[in-house]
């Protein structure tokens, strides 16, 4: 999961920047964005909170974090992160941090995550440790485990839940103490333009991952599926604002994502004709900045709305 931040891709053996690159910097647009609209939601229901607005964002950064530590650790001990990888440098794999310090920063990164969550349970009740406790294990299963999610379809299915539901949804009941249909509603297309981005990252590693034994829905069911998948997943994020204005009384600020529209269907494109391997990088970096965006307008098509 990428943004427009680029950091060099090497990193000088337990040093800061090798915890920085390990952190995948860009990958946090990703817990950021669904927060964003989380809060948008809440204050166009008259019911924004800032404090826990800010720790359900500061919880969901750590929380990616400490995934992208245990997924780090973890696919490097499986081998799917080996000399024949085609995305970003990975700081095991690479020698920059040792298996053991990386486990112990994953450990660090999810009890950072625990603390904010203790603020949101005293302000929101026990539905947050449960929402907590999901999140972390999940977070760990999806690389490491007996049964590690990311290597037996289930990926796409986690991605969507946490970044989709579970990060608006969550982030709206921490400020209103319920779950409306309005924040279901707004979790899909920030978790399915999440779910784009992976399916971008598995069909690049296509290849890699077959050999890991790494059974992604791409290498299950193939190349076109994942196409397929990137195709719907799109068209559903920019089906759900129009469905929005349409069947309710939002204002039209809730079709603002749709200034993004074009550079959408480029992706499409680009995903449709087949691009293989380290090409897909731009596009997974792109998918992602679309991600971002399309969030901040959401969010703002909200705030535009709030006040009717």
């Amino acid at each position: 999961m990428q943004s427009t931040v680029t950091l060099p891709e090497t990193g000088t053996p337990g040093s800061l920047r090798a915890w920085i690159l390990a952190m995948r910097p860009p990958t946090l647009t990703a817990a950021a964005a669904p927060v964003l609209v989380g809060a948008a939601v809440a204050a166009a229901l008259h019911a924004f909170a800032p404090g826990p607005a800010l720790a359900a964002l500061a919880g969901a950064l750590l929380i990616q974090v400490g995934t992208n530590f245990a997924n780090d650790l973890f696919d490097y001990e499986k081998g799917a992160d080996n000399h024949q990888r085609l995305g970003p440098a990975r700081a095991v794999q690479q020698g920059w941090i040792k298996p053991a310090a990386m486990k112990r920063g994953m450990v660090v990164a999810f009890a950072l995550a625990t603390a904010a969550g203790v603020y949101l349970v005293a302000v929101a009740g026990w539905p947050v440790i449960a929402i907590g406790l999901f999140s972390i294990a999940s977070g760990i299963a999806y690389t490491g485990g007996p049964y590690p999610l990311g290597y037996n379809g289930l990926g796409d299915l986690f991605v969507f839940a946490f970044f989709g539901f579970v990060a608006v949804c969550g982030t709206v009941f921490v400020q209103t103490g319920d779950v409306p249909a309005l924040a279901v509603l707004a979790s899909i297309p920030m978790g399915a333009l999440s779910t784009a981005i992976l399916v971008v990252n598995n069909l690049r590693d296509y290849e890699t991952d077959r050999a890991a034994g790494k059974h992604t829905l791409v290498v299950r069911f193939g190349r076109a599926f994942g196409v397929a998948e990137y195709v719907i997943l799109v068209a559903a994020a920019y089906a759900t604002p129009a469905f929005l204005y349409v069947a309710s009384d939002l204002p039209p600020p809730v079709l603002l994502p749709f200034v993004t529209l074009p550079f959408g269907l480029a992706l499409v494109v680009r995903v449709v004709r087949g691009e293989t391997g380290a090409a897909l990088n731009v596009i997974l970096k792109k998918t992602a900045i679309l991600l971002f965006v399309f969030g901040a307008l959401f969010a703002a098509g909200f705030l535009g709305g709030s006040g009717s």
